[in-house]
C-alpha cells in the first residue's frame, strides 16, 4: 500500500544511519537503495551545493523506484543570483540534467536567500513563467513573514501560477540550548522564522529543523501530526522533510514522525522495516 504523503530526509548518504536503520556493514553505494525501500522522498539539498554528474543522475533513475521523490534543489549560483531572468539558461540547463529522474524530480525547489526582497517578485514570476515546470518556493526575507502586503502578494503570485511555498519549521532547533558545534553552525544557518503551513497547491512542503534530543521535538511535532493529518483527510498530498542538527537522527526522527502520523490516521500502514542483514546478501549482489 502507497503512503498518501510524502516522506524523507534531507539526504540518504549519512554513515551515522548505520547504527539504527541501514545494515552495520553497508556500503555509501547501496544508500540510495536502502533509504527508498523505507522512505517516498528525498530533499535534494546535494544538488543546491553542486550539480551531481549527468552519469550519477543515470545511476539515481536506476535506482529510484518510479513513485519516489526527489525534491532537486536549483543549485545555488542560480536561486541566489542578483537576477533570478539572466538564470534562465542556466535553470534550463539544470532541468535538462535532471530529466532522466522523469517525474521523480517534483517538484523542483527554489530556496530563495533573505537577500531577495518583495521588489523582485515579478523576477520571480517571470522565472517561473518561464520554466514551466512542477515548482516550489521557499522564502527567507523578513517582509514575506510579516503578514503584510509583500506577504499576500507572494501567496497571490504563488497560487496562481500553481506553485507551492515551501513551509520552513525551525522552531525546535531554536529551543535547544546545547553549545555543540553541530547545534551552534545549524543555528547560525538556518533562517530565524515563523513556519507558514502554506497549501496553495495539492503538494503542501514542510522542512522541519528538529532538535538534537528526539523527544524534546514532540512538542513541535504534535501541530504537525495533526496539520498533515488534514491536509491528507482534504485530499491533498503533503511533503515532509525531517531534519537534525547534523542529521545524524534525522531518519530516525522521520519515523517517529510516522509513527505519531498513525496514531491521528489509523489505516496509514507503517514504514518498511530494512532487513539488516549483511547488504551485499540482502540487495542480492554476492
Amino acid at each position: 500500500m502507497r503512503l498518501p504523503y510524502y516522506l524523507g530526509c534531507p539526504s540518504w548518504s549519512e554513515n551515522a544511519w548505520r547504527e539504527y536503520l541501514y545494515p552495520a556493514d553497508a556500503r555509501s553505494s547501496d544508500y540510495l537503495a536502502l533509504y527508498s525501500q523505507v522512505f517516498n522522498a528525498v530533499e535534494g539539498n546535494t544538488t543546491f551545493y553542486a550539480r551531481p554528474s549527468a552519469a550519477t543522475v543515470q545511476r539515481w533513475a536506476e535506482i529510484m523506484p518510479d513513485d519516489f521523490r526527489f525534491t532537486a534543489k536549483f543549485p545555488g549560483d542560480i536561486s541566489h543570483s542578483a537576477n533570478l531572468i539572466e538564470q534562465l539558461p542556466a535553470a534550463e540547463s539544470f532541468v535538462g540534467l535532471m530529466s532522466p529522474l522523469g517525474e521523480r524530480v517534483s517538484p523542483l525547489w527554489l530556496q530563495l536567500p533573505a537577500t531577495f526582497t518583495p521588489q523582485r517578485l515579478g523576477e520571480l514570476a517571470g522565472f517561473i513563467d518561464s520554466l514551466e515546470r512542477p515548482m516550489a518556493v521557499e522564502v527567507r526575507h523578513q517582509e514575506f513573514f510579516a503578514k503584510g502586503d509583500a506577504e499576500r502578494m507572494l501567496n497571490r503570485l504563488l497560487r496562481d501560477r500553481g506553485v507551492e511555498r515551501i513551509c520552513l519549521d525551525p522552531r525546535a532547533l531554536f529551543s535547544c540550548t546545547s553549545t555543540s558545534a553541530a547545534v551552534l553552525h545549524a543555528q547560525s544557518k538556518k533562517p530565524k522564522v515563523p513556519p507558514r503551513p502554506a497549501a496553495l497547491t495539492q503538494f503542501p512542503q514542510v522542512r522541519f529543523i528538529g532538535h538534537p534530543e528526539l523527544e524534546a521535538n514532540d512538542p513541535f511535532l504534535v501541530p504537525w501530526v495533526e496539520k498533515v493529518a488534514g491536509w491528507i483527510e482534504e485530499g491533498r498530498t503533503p511533503y515532509v522533510f525531517l531534519h537534525t542538527s547534523d542529521n545524524r537522527l534525522a531518519a530516525q526522527l522521520a519515523l517517529r514522525f510516522h509513527d505519531q502520523l498513525t496514531v491521528r490516521l489509523p489505516g496509514l500502514p507503517p514504514l518498511p522495516a530494512l532487513d539488516r542483514a549483511p547488504v551485499a546478501e540482502q540487495l542480492g549482489l554476492l
